[in-house]
């Protein structure tokens, strides 16, 4: 099994550019810089949809102020709904005491 390379956000602009150019085909090209072709094709998609934000290098999870609404949101839920579990839980405790 291969390791999984990591490439400087240079390297890929570059073959990015490489591969626009369109001199030589994508297999060649990916053949030469040592990367499986449809790398090449995501880090180009990568390029064109996030622009100036492609290419991070910020591995990982994405940190909480870039987290969707919507996974925020999952998130709290959870949480409150481990919180009411465990309250019904201490109130059924509490109540059982009682009688």
């Amino acid at each position: 099994m291969e390791k999984r390379g990591r490439y400087s956000k240079e390297f890929k602009h570059e073959a990015v550019r490489l591969l626009n150019e369109g001199d030589n085909p994508a297999s060649e090209i990916a053949l030469q810089l040592g990367v499986k072709r449809t790398l090449l094709y995501r880090w180009r998609d990568e390029l064109n949809t996030k622009g100036e934000k492609a290419f991070s290098n910020r591995p990982g999870r994405p940190t909480l102020d870039q987290e969707s609404e919507l996974t925020k949101l999952r998130r709290e839920n959870r949480e409150l709904k481990e919180e009411r579990d465990i309250l019904k839980k201490a109130a059924a405790y509490f109540a059982r005491d009682l009688k």
